[in-house]
């Protein structure tokens, strides 16, 4: 199925007057970095989870089928802005999902917080699929009229879904993580001109992250994840001698560790975390170890109440953006801190050495 993804560009280059050997050259390279990528991985399960129903949905499609892409575009002679049919199965993100004209005219992009950001330029396309399914205001909405600390059967856990790398780089102006009442929080990563496009750090057709320019502004490391500007101790475990990348990691585990204090002493039922849907499972050991065979939907927590609900949320969101680090480490570091501190209003967490940034 991949082959059709190409067509445009060789078609192209068949008819040109004269094509030289160097635009083969360059045109081969280009699909060969297009093929070992995330989006043209065709046995993706991204692009394979629907085989068996025959057809991607209209509420995947647009992220996970080319067709559906196009559709939301208007690329296919159909309204822009909303997928009309299913998406055809096993279809990558390819060449035509981003150069057509329709593509290369977007420049703004809606949110799931409902808000459209505009003069994107070429990172609009991006931001489409990479803007994630759920937001502070859906959270907000989902507990409105409940009591913060009883236990509620309305109440799910709701998932961001997976690199939501874009609204983490507006922080703020796109609201993905949950952004609790009276507290401000950072909007868009302003990083220096020539590095704040989605295209400056990533090669758009391989999807790899090029450091080469990062590493020489932030000489003396040698690695991305070594890298901070901020230097206090911001999860407050004295040590202060990796990058930004590793305050965020730490805060994270101190939440996880918040959220099983909560569950067992308040929710009244001990929970655990495992990278599988749904994510969060009952845990009747109480160790926070849970077996794999155990982490199923039938197992799935049920004992939420708002705090808890609110808080792992935002667990969510620092986990699913593993670049959060680099797209906004203080939103990831804001929504950390704040989730911990909700939760420690009623439960013992000495947060006496931590910093909110």
């Amino acid at each position: 199925m991949r082959i059709f993804a190409v067509l445009p560009l060789l078609a192209a280059l068949m008819i040109a007057p004269q094509t030289r050997a160097d635009d083969l050259t360059g045109l081969e390279d280009i699909i060969h970095a297009w093929l070992a990528s995330p989006h043209g991985d065709h046995h993706s399960l991204s692009f394979t989870y629907w085989n068996e129903q025959g057809s991607v949905p209209e509420s995947c499609a647009i992220c996970h089928s080319e067709t559906g892409f196009l559709d939301f575009l208007g690329s296919d002679g159909s309204e822009a802005g909303s997928v009309h049919k299913p998406g055809v199965i096993n279809s990558p993100i390819g060449c035509a999902s981003c150069h057509t004209r329709e593509a290369h005219a977007l420049d703004a992009v809606t949110f799931p917080s409902g808000v459209t950001v505009d003069d994107l330029g070429s990172s609009a396309t991006c931001m489409v699929c990479h803007q994630g399914r759920q937001s502070s205001d859906h959270v907000a909405a989902r507990v409105e009229g409940l009591a913060e600390d009883d236990v509620s059967d309305q109440l799910a856990f709701l998932n961001i879904h997976y690199a939501a790398s874009a609204a983490t780089m507006l922080g703020a102006e796109a609201r993905p993580g949950y952004q609790y009442e009276g507290r401000s929080y950072a909007g868009r990563f302003m990083h220096v001109p020539g590095a704040d496009t989605c295209v400056a750090c990533h090669e758009p057709h391989s999807l790899a992250v090029e450091p080469q320019g990062c590493l020489d502004c932030h000489r003396g490391v040698d690695d991305l994840r070594d890298i901070r500007t901020q230097h206090r101790d911001f999860a407050g475990t004295g040590d202060r001698s990796g990058g930004i990348h590793s305050e965020i990691l730490a805060m994270q585990d101190q939440l996880l560790d918040a959220i099983r204090l909560y569950a067992a002493e308040v929710a009244g039922s001990p929970i655990a975390y495992v990278s599988a849907f749904p994510y969060f499972f009952e845990d009747p050991s109480g160790t926070g170890d849970l077996p794999r065979d155990q982490a199923t939907r039938d197992n799935r927590y049920q004992h939420w109440t708002p705090r808890l609900l609110k808080a792992a949320y935002n667990y969510q969101v620092a986990l699913k953006d593993p670049g959060g680090y680099v797209h906004n480490p203080r939103y990831m570091l804001q929504i950390l801190y704040d989730s911990i501190e909700s939760l420690s209003q009623q439960v013992s967490i000495d947060m006496s050495a931590m910093s909110r940034p």
